[in-house]
């Protein structure tokens, strides 16, 4: 037997995966939930408290989450836990491919995966999308790898993963029937991976293709069990079962229920965070066609499925796009792993045409940045078009001239490192962003509006009240009406409170929560605080100054929407006879 010693391709996934777990779980909780987080979150936190609750179309989450409730109690941190968890144990998926698309992308995908805005956003979304993209490219890359029942136990979770999870499999049978339609000299070729021994890893299992029957009954067997146990709860909570069906239903009617993110918003996601997987991903795609390449070939098509789905589905979201990003960055991983070998270069030309080209983009970068401070339809804002242009045109007038000097290989080498680098920095920038780890807080595409507001500084507000009447948080009565929020229902989870449409005029709850504009008609006199509640970005309203600024910055003008705290007057220090401060 052959002992498996630990290598620098090891220490390289480690490495990949601890930047994962730190991108994803910093500040984890820090956030309060969304109206679109605090509405899964409630589910299973009814479950815990054995209210029996309708439960919606992804029950994997919601019962997942109940038993850490139950084990840890209710908290933003661990109703974010599961997706946040998934998303980095997704930066493994490419350990179980490197045999096919080669070792040295496959560990460039893992660094990719780690640090992609989108799928760090996705992550650390509670009820979100994560755990469906996650556990689905695990059941295929293990399935791919011979090991069948591991991909049937990733196979069950993803199917109680939500609606989403039927997205990616439409996508993947759409790529599977367009690559059979391709010629056989298409889907005949092999990719030219690395085939050297050594390489610093252990020897990769045999491979059975993805259709093979070999194992299918460990697979459902695994498949089935995980379906029911987690999906049941172990029984705990049947109407989980009945959940998971619902998500198929509830996926169709994405089809022809119009969406409130217009197809450009989505699709703008694209260059404002994957630059880099875009740019090399479609020089792969080139690269593939002309070479044949089969992998690079299939990769394309799934990524061209998952976009046409967006395309044609009416209620697509951003985070639909998440789909579409794996194959994309494997296209990526797969062209930039041919661009390691510097051994034949001369690498002061190299070096030097990367430095280069990395001054010109960071040069263009300020320029476009200053473009914001300018009317657009001035003078000088055209010149600096201009001189954005002419950086372009610089460049590529630089590499012709290195590859007639010098070497085409010199000239593609010191190109792709150029480019390479200030991407990585912007995709590094955009992930902080997106993540909500990046103070101040930036209005990003990829998490669902509304977004609150001053959540934080109206629990606060609640408690301190409650502190000085009685001691401790969360102690007196709280009446909610007319605001429908599942943000404010976790808000004040640990709170009593009673919920209605109306006034009932007889009734003097000590804290009232209105909507902005509606004035108290009850016996006690009350005070009242407006505090922000949602906000929302004013796409529709924006300039093209106020989207380049968003391009840059991230800033947007929001429309915000109010609530009013009401306080008992007799409940407030000076109505107390103790001093105000």
């Amino acid at each position: 037997m052959l002992k498996k010693t630990f290598t620098l391709e090891h220490t390289l996934y480690a490495l990949a995966l601890a930047i994962a777990l730190g991108l994803r779980f910093l500040h984890l909780g820090a956030l309060p939930l969304s109206d679109f987080e605090a509405d899964w979150a409630l589910q299973s936190l009814g479950i815990v408290n054995g209210l029996k609750p309708a439960l919606g179309p992804n029950p994997g989450y919601i019962h997942l989450t109940a038993v850490l409730f139950a084990i840890f109690g209710a908290s933003d941190f661990w109703a974010r836990f599961w997706p946040a968890l998934a998303g980095s144990g997704l930066v493994l998926a490419p350990w179980f491919v490197r045999s096919r698309i080669g070792r040295l992308p496959a560990l460039v995908l893992a660094f990719g995966l780690a640090l992609d805005p989108g799928l760090n956003a996705l992550s650390r979304l509670a009820g979100g999308p994560m755990l469906a993209i996650a556990f689905l490219a695990l059941t295929l890359v293990l399935w791919l790898d011979g090991r069948r029942a591991a991909a049937g136990l990733f196979a069950g979770l993803a199917l109680l993963s939500g609606p989403s999870v039927w997205f990616g499999v439409f996508g993947l049978l759409l790529a599977w029937a367009a690559a059979q339609l391709l010629p056989s000299g298409f889907r005949g070729m092999t990719s030219a991976v690395e085939t050297e021994p050594g390489g610093g890893a252990e020897s990769v299992r045999p491979q059975s293709g993805l259709y093979s029957g070999q194992g299918l009954t460990a697979a459902l067997s695994w498949g089935l069990g995980t379906l029911l146990v987690v999906g049941s709860l172990l029984v705990f909570s049947p109407q989980g079962l009945a959940a998971f069906v619902k998500s198929f239903a509830v996926f169709f009617s994405n089809w022809w229920t119009l969406s409130d993110v217009p197809l450009g918003r989505v699709f703008l996601a694209l260059p404002a965070y994957e630059l880099l997987p875009l740019v090399f991903g479609l020089v792969g795609l080139v690269r593939g066609l002309i070479k044949r390449d089969a992998v690079s070939i299939k990769l394309s098509l799934w990524a061209l499925a998952a976009l046409l789905l967006v395309v044609v589905c009416v209620g697509r979201q951003v985070a639909d796009l998440g789909w579409a990003l794996l194959p994309l960055w494997a296209l990526a991983a797969v062209e930039l792993g041919r661009h390691f070998d510097f051994s034949s270069a001369n690498r002061w030309v190299v070096g030097g045409v990367i430095t280069f080209i990395f001054v010109l983009l960071v040069l263009s970068w300020l320029t476009l940045a200053n473009l914001t401070l300018l009317d657009p339809i001035s003078t000088q804002a055209r010149l600096q078009w201009v001189f954005i242009g002419g950086i372009a045109l610089v460049i590529a007038i630089a590499l012709v001239l290195v590859g007639s000097g010098w070497t085409v290989n010199e000239a593609w080498l010191g190109g792709v490192w150029g480019v390479l680098l200030p991407l990585a920095l912007f995709t590094l920038a955009m992930t902080t962003g997106a993540a909500g780890v990046r103070k101040p807080r930036t209005l990003e595409l990829w998490n669902p509006e509304p977004r609150l507001g001053r959540a934080d500084l109206v629990l606060k507000v609640a408690n301190e009240i409650s502190n000085l009447n009685t001691g401790y948080d969360a102690q007196l009565p709280l009446a909610i009406v007319g605001v429908d929020s599942p943000a404010l229902r976790w808000l004040f989870r640990d709170w009593e409170v009673e919920e209605s449409d109306i006034f009932a005029p007889e009734a003097t709850p000590e804290l009232v929560i209105t909507p902005f504009g509606v004035d108290l008609t009850l016996t006690a006199d009350y005070r009242g605080e407006p505090l922000v509640w949602r906000e929302v970005g004013d796409w529709y309203n924006a300039t093209f100054v106020n989207w380049l600024n968003w391009f840059v910055y991230r800033q947007m003008p929001v429309l915000r929407e109010d609530i009013i705290l009401w306080v008992r007057a007799d409940l407030l220090l000076d109505n107390q006879g103790l001093p105000t401060p």
